[in-house]
């Protein structure tokens, strides 16, 4: 039996972290939680998940700043990422999916939205068995 899609969800509130993990969690995925940039790359790296949903706005290393670091990293590079920030502005965006994004999402979200995006880029990857 195939092993389910691990997600890391990386976010500094708590309260949409725990709506994130309700909604994953009820859809099939097992969910990995951080609130801060720090934590996420610990995370990542320790155990590198399926899909990582990053917050662009936290205190100490931004979603940004996180990104660039999984994109510098053997061991998570090929981890895709959405990005999921109040972050709006075209340069914003630019930047997110320039350094390696393969999806950005603007906050306030649909989270069913957030969800079939998710779906949409694991169908789309090949898993090893």
């Amino acid at each position: 039996m195939p092993s389910k899609p691990k997600i890391l969800v990386v976010d500094d509130d708590e309260l949409l972290r725990d709506l994130l993990e309700f909604k994953l969690r009820s859809r099939g995925y097992e969910v990995e939680l951080a609130e801060d940039g720090e934590a996420a790359l610990e995370a990542a790296s320790a155990s590198p998940p399926d899909l990582i949903v990053l917050d662009g706005m936290m205190p100490g290393l931004d979603g940004f700043q996180v990104l660039q670091r999984l994109s510098d990293s053997g061991e998570t590079r090929d981890v895709p990422v959405i990005m999921l920030t109040a972050r709006r502005q075209e340069q914003d965006v630019v930047a997110g999916l320039s350094l390696g994004a393969q999806d950005y999402l603007v906050k306030p979200f649909l989270p069913d939205e957030l969800v079939l995006r998710i779906q949409r880029i694991l169908n789309g990857r090949k898993r090893p068995s």
